[in-house]
């Protein structure tokens, strides 16, 4: 199986794991539209890739050298995921009492940006991706061109998912209330701020 494949596979199964990420993403279209939901999949997908590189070039040794450079991630991606849950939730109560504001929907960009930091800020995905990416090129296979069309298939794997996740909830927007649309703001939240709790746990206990 070519490295591309490979890489494409290991993406998609990757991009499949309901995270935080996946949260975002749900509470996002339903508020925006479709075109926020492809930029925060361009986000994720773009971190994957960079991550996947890193591995590549042997992060993953230096990063469990560095035990407390991990501890401070670890911190640092608990905050960010527990801010980023708090406000989705405050979002959805104000919605319930219509105290909404157009700002709080968000934009294309506003939406790469928050999607990329709290896919950048994982730990989680930084010690799956820079172990991951080097198991997959294999002993016989370690060649630069092996090791651009892992990346590319990792990026192409990941875009892909995430955008047809974006996809089908846009479709599933159309049946959406106000009541709904601020009962999953608060839902969302709420698993947001759980990761982000159970991240920062995991981290102190390390």
């Amino acid at each position: 199986m070519s490295s591309l494949l490979v890489g494409f596979g290991l993406g998609l199964f990757v991009a499949a794991q309901i995270g935080p990420v996946s949260l975002l993403i749900v509470r996002s279209v339903v508020r925006g539209n479709f075109r926020i939901g492809l930029a925060m999949a361009a986000a994720v997908a773009l971190v994957d890739l960079g991550y996947a590189a890193l591995g590549l070039l042997g992060v993953a040794r230096a990063l469990e050298a560095a035990d407390g450079v991990a501890v401070a991630l670890g911190f640092v991606g608990a905050a960010v995921l527990v801010a980023l849950g708090l406000r989705t939730m405050w979002i959805g109560f104000r919605a319930r009492f219509g105290l909404e504001t157009q700002e709080e929907v968000g934009t294309p960009g506003r939406a790469f940006a928050t999607a990329f930091a709290a896919t950048a800020l994982n730990p989680l995905t930084i010690a799956l991706w820079t172990a991951a990416a080097p198991a997959a090129v294999s002993g016989g296979s370690q060649s630069s061109f092996a090791s651009a069309a892992l990346l590319v298939g990792v990026g192409l794997g990941t875009l892909t998912w995430y955008t047809c996740f974006a996809g089908a909830i846009a479709l599933a927007r159309r049946r959406i209330g106000p009541r709904l649309l601020a009962a999953i703001d608060i839902g969302a939240g709420a698993g947001i701020f759980g990761f982000g709790a159970y991240l920062g746990y995991r981290t102190a206990r390390s």
